[in-house]
């Protein structure tokens, strides 16, 4: 352990909600007994409670533990402790990410005690580490929830990946320079492309090469005065069935080409077995719908996917708030109804940005400071908070209401509809 102080945590913060003086804090980090590594950071004020952040998907190899999540600053100045772990796996890294959370809320009770309470919040894949942890971690006294661009469907995203991936096969087969299948093969044979990561390889070995693939069928990387006709069609065609931003092209498909292979092949994953399929679904172009590929599932696989993880809603008391974009094009917005569809009203909020530009989790400061502070108000027993009410705080914070404006704008719409999941990926 060591004590620093926390003066460098202050000047990284771009808020504070506390007049509490800048004060001394105790860090710790090292390795679970699964070989994840971990941060944890107390503050001398420390209310009892622990907060603990879930980081989003990644294809890096597995390191130390720097990232505390964008509020740590604040939650440090409230009083809060502040853990992390790294997962043990890397890509969809559900499959161990209940342990890695249990190993590391256990180092935190051996070294400073029980917590009170317990707050979990995370981002992106960070977002289903957050349900899982809440529905079966059971780890300490959870009260609150917090998943900010949540790909909280779970599982059911790489229903959207291997469509993502073979709706591009079916619409590049006339451009032979740009085919990522080759030959049809299916998956998870192994003789299914030789860019795509085999078993064993680096995930990133290969991203120059499919980034030049993709380029050739679509052109997203050319000017659009100089595609070709080809390419202009072909792209047009993948965003009107993938119903993706266009800037979001080469990221999905280093998602549905490299994770997908990942998480297939790993054999603390599915170990060679397909865990999601496209029989008997429908696309919406029919040439499209003709040529694609079939894939079967191997129920084992899917049944192990689904179990690493897809929300049952057994959230008990819990209390959830969850933030999203409206245009995020790699986790998409649907995911919220889907979660929504499985966890009791009383027990979740949430709430929509509506962004002028697709990002992928580009929330303003203000913005994720009111959900955070609304879900700190209502676990300490005001009412349930709307998203009209996460707007208001949103709008206070950023005019200086608090003492210290909050970035904003607040782009929070309590009118939005959120899409249903089975329209943008259809249910199989």
């Amino acid at each position: 352990m060591k004590r620093i102080s926390s003066a460098s945590l202050f000047l990284a913060a771009l808020f504070t909600l506390s007049t509490t003086s800048a004060h001394a804090v105790t860090e710790m980090t090292g390795n679970t007994d699964g070989g994840a590594f971990f941060r944890i950071v107390v503050p001398d004020s420390w209310n009892g409670d622990l907060v603990i952040w879930n980081h989003g998907f990644s294809l890096s190899p597995i390191g130390p533990v720097s990232d505390l999540g964008p509020l740590a600053p604040l939650q440090l100045s409230e009083g809060y402790a502040v853990a992390a772990s790294s997962y043990q796996q890397f890509g969809w890294a559900l499959f161990k990410t209940k342990n890695d959370l249990q190993n590391l809320y256990n180092v935190f009770k051996a070294n400073f005690g029980e917590p009170s309470r317990v707050f979990v919040n995370g981002a992106s894949l960070g977002g289903i580490v957050t349900a899982q942890l809440v529905e079966i971690a059971h780890i300490g006294n959870v009260v609150g929830a917090y998943p900010i661009c949540g790909a909280v469907a779970g599982s059911r995203n790489w229903d959207a990946g291997l469509d993502i991936r073979l709706v591009y096969d079916a619409v590049c087969a006339n451009t032979p320079s740009a085919f990522i299948a080759g030959g049809g093969t299916g998956l998870p044979e192994p003789g299914f492309p030789t860019y795509v990561i085999p078993p064993g390889s680096s995930p990133l070995d290969n991203q120059t090469t499919m980034a030049v693939k993709v380029n050739a069928c679509t052109g997203i990387l050319t000017p659009p005065a100089f595609r070709t006709p080809q390419q202009q069609a072909n792209l047009a065609a993948f965003l009107t069935e993938t119903q993706l931003p266009a800037s979001f092209i080469l990221t999905d498909m280093g998602f549905a080409l490299f994770g997908l292979s990942d998480l297939i092949w790993n054999r603390a994953k599915l170990n060679g077995k397909q865990g999601v399929g496209n029989i008997g679904v429908t696309y919406d172009i029919p040439s499209i719908d003709a040529s694609i590929e079939r894939v079967a599932t191997n129920p084992g696989g899917k049944n192990r996917l689904g179990r690493n993880y897809t929300p049952s809603g057994a959230v008990g008391d819990v209390k959830i708030v969850s933030l999203h974009t409206d245009q995020d094009g790699l986790v998409i917005v649907e995911n919220e109804s889907d979660y929504a569809a499985v966890v009791p009203a009383s027990n979740l909020t949430t709430a929509i940005v509506v962004e002028a530009t697709p990002s992928h989790c580009g929330f303003t400061d203000a913005e994720v400071v009111a959900g955070w502070e609304s879900l700190r108000g209502w676990v300490a027993g005001a009412a349930q908070p709307s998203a009209a009410s996460v707007q208001g705080t949103c709008q206070f914070l950023a005019a200086g209401g608090a003492g210290v404006p909050v970035a904003g704008p607040c782009r929070i719409d309590p009118s939005y509809v959120i899409g249903d999941m089975d329209v943008r990926v259809p249910p199989r």
